[in-house]
């Protein structure tokens, strides 16, 4: 099994910054892309930026040239430096791993979701 814990969700004016980071643990032998996704009241979950284990990444047009995907493979993170927030980039964020387990097991996992609130 692996775990996702997240952090760094929060309030923020419009306009401000909040880095998001998600720390990967448990019997992991590797991990592939890692993403963030994120999904509001109503509406569905949507993509909003990945990284693959090489460093390509993919972003959402709504939030290229604003966000920042990254990953520190060594400590099986992926961080989202989010910049020029919106009001509309107020959602629940997860994060993604795509992983393989020490017993050989490839699955997609999911973390509990952190708050991101930014205010008019």
């Amino acid at each position: 099994q692996v775990q996702l814990v997240e952090s760094g969700g929060g309030l923020v004016q419009a306009g401000g910054s909040l880095r998001l980071s998600c720390a990967a643990s448990g019997n992991i032998f590797s991990i592939n892309a890692m993403g963030w996704y994120r999904q509001s009241p109503g509406k569905q979950r949507e993509l909003v930026a990945a990284i693959t284990s090489d460093g390509s990444t993919n972003y959402a047009a709504s939030v290229k040239g604003r966000f920042t995907i990254s990953r520190d493979n060594a400590k099986n993170t992926v961080y989202l430096q989010m910049n020029s927030l919106k009001p509309e980039d107020t959602a629940v964020y997860y994060c993604n791993a795509e992983a393989v387990d020490v017993t050989g097991s490839y699955e997609n996992y999911w973390g509990q979701g952190t708050q991101v609130t930014a205010s008019s």
